[in-house]
């Protein structure tokens, strides 16, 4: 059993759940995101999240689907001998063919709507219809539904406001439809009466269509937007630890062959000392030796790792100084102890790593998450047998909410009770987490979280061994 103790604390990183606007522009910083600054510069919100997403395009291809359907219905009731005011519902059908038309030739098709400009166009799209089924029946027409289609696009690509004041305006011409309209079309020798009931009950299930389906919308579209925020942020933190393994990686690469040049000019050089014709020279040569005796140790610190003589060097770890690494940044914080822990089954030897920038970054939040909440004391445990290894990181805090702890690792979803009980007094929103999460089982990691008893919380990763040991074991 392999066992080291640190005295912990302030991880002068930023922790995971705290990222700057900077990340998704793919500057994420190496310790972690913040998403309390993400979108509108100090929270993730609804409305940034929906901002911009209605183009020129769509908009113009469902007015044209709608006028076509349009035409055709009226071409299809004239021809069966209904009697309708034809000529002002052409005209109404040739306005809404005239603006979309306008709309598609004034504004390139690539365009994203405003959102003044959205909404008064979903507007324009909502009084078009209101006055054609005004023409034909009002609310006791079947196609009143219609109605719900603008509020529905509005719900899925505009923010909170102008969505309200859409579905507003369309559940209110919904109402005055119920009292005001021509009568609906009549076959030839067919009376219909239609009762007031009927159509007041048609503009509440219409107002009610017009809610529910809105709400569905915004709702599916929200947690998409949200999911897709926290996964460009996950890739944004991913490619800067890859790019920062991949620069130590060139470093060592590099102090590694310039060793045996230097080492000859040294050789050089203190031959040259010692056959110098004057003193000038040979104190240029002793400058030469010490200046390359200079470089040789600066190469040697940039290779001080257990496997610098090996030809994999930074591709592989052994599980102890994993959790080492891990624990390590966590230094200062004062009355909270880090204990770091290795354990295997009997005679199986333990594993070398291989060195995923993934791994490193996911334990070394959860260790920076129970470091803000621990009370005294923090305990990171590895284990392995034949065929798996595990690491669990283990505190004495107040552990996880239980409304919370089923829905962890969803993007922000909160992780503790409150500010009051953690060092910093942030209150993370669960990107952290998220991340985390993402970035274990991306490696093969089953991840979990629970409390312990009797408080405390506890975060667990298994992989198999093949997963993540490293090659020549």
């Amino acid at each position: 059993m392999a066992r080291s103790r640190t005295a912990t604390a302030q991880a002068t990183q930023p922790r995971l759940d705290r990222t700057g606007a900077a990340a998704m522009q793919g500057e994420a910083r190496l310790r972690g995101v913040e998403p309390d600054q993400i979108a509108a510069g100090d929270g993730w919100t609804e409305d940034a999240a929906h901002r911009g997403r209605l183009r020129v395009r769509t908009l113009v291809s469902l007015r044209w689907l709608i006028l076509v359907g349009q035409l055709a219905l009226l071409l299809v009731v004239m021809g069966m001998g209904f009697s309708l005011p034809y000529a002002f519902c052409f005209a109404v059908v040739a306005a809404g063919a005239w603006l979309n038309l306008l709309t598609a030739v004034a504004t390139p098709r690539q365009r994203v709507f405003g959102d003044r400009e959205a909404t008064i166009q979903l507007s324009g799209d909502i009084l078009q219809l209101s006055a054609l089924l005004f023409l034909t029946g009002g609310a006791s027409n079947p196609f009143v539904l219609i109605l719900i289609a603008p509020a529905t696009l509005a719900a899925a690509t505009l923010p909170l406001r102008p969505v309200l004041y859409l579905g507003i305006l369309a559940a209110t011409v919904s109402c005055v439809l119920a009292a005001f309209s021509l009568p609906l079309p009549e076959a030839p020798g067919i009376d219909v009466v239609i009762p007031a009931t009927y159509r007041v009950g048609c503009a509440l299930a219409n107002v009610a269509g017009i809610a529910l389906t809105a709400g569905y919308v915004r709702q599916a579209a929200t947690e998409s937007a949200r999911m897709a925020l926290a996964l460009d942020v996950t890739q944004a933190v991913l490619a800067r630890e890859q790019r920062l393994s991949a620069l130590g990686a060139l470093a060592a690469a590099a102090a590694h062959e310039l060793g045996t040049p230097l080492a000859t000019i040294s050789i050089v050089a203190k031959e040259l000392g010692r056959e110098a014709p004057s003193q000038a020279v040979r104190d240029d040569a002793e400058l030469l030796v010490s200046q390359a005796e200079r470089c040789r140790e600066i190469l040697r610190r940039l290779t001080a790792t257990p496997d610098a003589a090996s030809d994999q060097i930074h591709e592989r770890l052994s599980l102890r100084q994993l959790v080492e690494e891990v624990i390590e940044p966590h230094t200062g914080v004062k009355g909270v102890r880090v204990e770091a822990i290795v354990t295997g089954a009997k005679g199986v030897k333990s594993p070398d790593i291989r060195r995923l920038p993934e791994i490193t970054h996911a334990l070394t939040s959860f260790v920076e998450n129970a470091v803000d909440f621990a009370t005294s004391e923090i305990l990171v445990s590895a284990r392995f047998d034949a065929e798996t290894i595990s690491i669990e990181v283990r505190d004495d805090g107040p552990g996880f909410s239980p409304d919370v702890l089923a829905k962890l690792g969803e993007p922000y979803v909160t992780t503790r009770p409150g500010a009051e009980g953690s060092r910093t007094g942030h209150i993370g929103m669960g990107l952290g987490f998220f991340i985390a999460k993402t970035l274990l089982e991306r490696s093969g990691a089953v991840v979990t979280f629970l409390n312990r008893k009797p408080h405390g919380a506890v975060v667990g990763a298994s992989w198999p061994r093949a997963k993540i040991e490293a090659k020549g074991q």
